[in-house]
């Protein structure tokens, strides 16, 4: 039996697969679990595995930092250990992976109905994969490619510095500087909060009148704020809410290039994360394969590169279950 988890602060989610005839795997048993609810990882598991249970592999991907097969999670008090889950599940065979490098995996193993070409140029090569997903933050990782089979290793790129590449971002650096003097990282533009820090900017420079239901918005209320945004630029609603979501396709794009160029990826760019196939319509309007191009001499090298970007919400658990393949 295969157990597999994707554990984020939120939500914890196990799942039990057996393989079958055809290599194939069948889910036995699927959970999912509010992670504040619990004190710690173990107690999920004694809640979730049947009584006399046998693991012969066991996967976790994880919303955190795994060193030396431990790991602290980032928003949550949970703490792992390999080799205390060994002997917990009673198998030799157990692996911890930050959520990304599981989702990497996960990508490899989708259906094509599951994936949306953004490029239409793109032109099939093997090679290195990256992957990038925007969502409460932005994960980044990378299938190495050895000649014969993919390898995912786990970044923290999402942290690296934000590079402007034009006045209008230009403007933007220096407006965020204002918030995070010590470092602007892609992260606080390319995820759920960057709607917010958008809107905001484009609101100071002037750029349209800001939508009142955004403005109703307060502090202290339930309502995303970051989901209304995105939404009304989706629709076409909002002048302002538009160009905000124009802007951060933009960016994603940006960064998605430079991923590129760091990793060498001509296998191709998987996009993952919960933000993409909601603004979906914007991603393929040509904002995101415009900003990834935009490297001066490679941009000949670029336009050719597949993106592909996943509708599928549980790819880091389908990356854990095939792990051990």
């Amino acid at each position: 039996m295969i157990l597999a988890g994707d554990i984020g602060g939120t939500k914890t989610v196990l799942a039990l697969y057996e393989k079958t005839n055809d290599a194939a795997a069948d889910c036995v048993k699927e959970q999912t679990f509010a992670s504040q609810d619990y004190a710690e990882f173990g107690d999920v598991l004694d809640g979730f595995l049947p009584s006399g249970i046998q693991i012969d592999s066991a996967c976790f991907a994880i919303a955190g930092p795994i060193v030396n097969q431990r790991c602290q999670m980032t928003n949550l008090s949970w703490s792992f250990d390999g080799e205390k889950l060994k002997a917990k599940l009673g198998t030799n065979k157990v692996k911890l992976l930050n959520d990304l490098e599981a989702m990497a995996v996960g990508m490899l193993h989708l259906p094509e109905h599951d994936l949306i070409e953004l490029n239409p140029g793109a032109v099939k090569q093997s090679g290195t994969i990256a992957v990038i997903a925007a969502g409460t933050g932005l994960g980044e990782a990378i299938l190495y490619w050895d000649g014969s089979k993919h390898h995912p290793m786990a970044t923290e790129g999402g942290h690296c510095d934000f590079a402007p590449q034009n006045e209008l971002q230009d403007k933007l650096l220096a407006y965020l500087r204002k918030r995070y003097p010590g470092h602007v990282s892609c992260e606080r533009i390319i995820s759920g909060i960057g709607f917010s820090h958008l809107f905001d900017f484009l609101c100071e420079e002037g750029f349209a009148p800001p939508s009142p239901v955004v403005a109703d918005i307060g502090a202290e209320s339930d309502v995303d704020r970051n989901a209304v945004i995105s939404k009304l630029g989706v629709e076409g609603e909002d002048p302002l809410c538009r160009e905000v979501v124009r802007l951060f396709v933009e960016i994603y794009g940006a960064e998605a290039g430079n991923l590129f160029l760091k990793s060498l990826a001509l296998g191709g760019i998987f996009i993952g994360g919960g933000i993409a196939p909601k603004i979906q319509a914007i991603m393929e309007s040509g904002e995101f394969l415009n900003g990834f191009c935009a490297k001066g001499r490679y941009f000949e090298l670029l336009s050719k590169v597949s993106i592909k970007l996943s509708l599928n919400p549980r790819t880091p658990l389908i990356g854990a279950v095939n792990f051990f393949d």
